[in-house]
């Protein structure tokens, strides 16, 4: 019995040996383990670390580059409900994120107004204003992208020809313009198709 016991320790050994030796590289043939297991990992930040929401009206009513045609129509559409539009992200590297407001219209939601806000010492200060209705600034992929709609002869206010994108970046402190593209819609979305006429 004990010489079978020992031959199947040295078996036993020499399997061991021939696995450490085909050049695999043992745990790590299944790759790092991820960044969340490894103990005292604390979890990547969530984008509402650095959101703070802010009163979108106020910010407007005390901003002196917000021109008074503006403000004079800034109003409530039903009840307390203001046709301002805010989004919060990063487009000047702040440690706080930049708030984007637009204010549109009851009516027909055109946009009349696009402003940005950079918190700077704990105070919120307007870095971009774009008041050539109709506008509407939004952060595509940390970019400011203003989209301004053309109205050509004849276009009803609800069927514009087409649109201008704008791109603006921050660059050693301010934003920076840069290419627009221009993008025309088609007028045959949306109409009614015609019958053919009887034969």
């Amino acid at each position: 019995m004990a010489v079978i016991a020992a031959a199947a320790s040295v078996t036993a050994l020499g399997l061991f040996a021939a696995a450490c030796g085909t050049g695999g590289t043992g745990a790590r043939d299944e790759g790092p383990a991820h960044a969340s297991a490894v103990a005292g990992a604390s979890p990547p930040p969530s984008p509402s670390d650095s959101y703070r929401r802010v009163d979108a009206v106020a910010l407007l009513r005390h901003d002196p580059a917000v021109s008074a045609s503006v403000k004079r129509d800034l109003k409530p559409c039903n009840g307390d409900d203001y046709p301002v539009d805010v989004s919060y992200g990063d487009l000047t590297g702040g440690a706080v994120s930049d708030v984007v407001v637009n204010v549109l219209t009851c009516a027909d939601a055109v946009g009349v107004g696009s402003y940005v806000y950079r918190d700077e010492n704990g105070a919120y200060k307007n870095v971009f204003r774009s008041e050539e209705s109709p506008v509407y600034a939004e952060i595509v992929q940390g970019v400011l992208t203003v989209t301004k709609q053309v109205y050509r002869r004849g276009d009803p206010i609800s069927r514009p020809s087409g649109e201008d994108v704008i791109p603006y970046r921050w660059k050693a402190g301010r934003f920076a313009q840069g290419k627009p593209v221009h993008n025309d819609y088609s007028k045959s979305v949306g109409e009614d198709a015609t019958p053919a006429p009887d034969n």
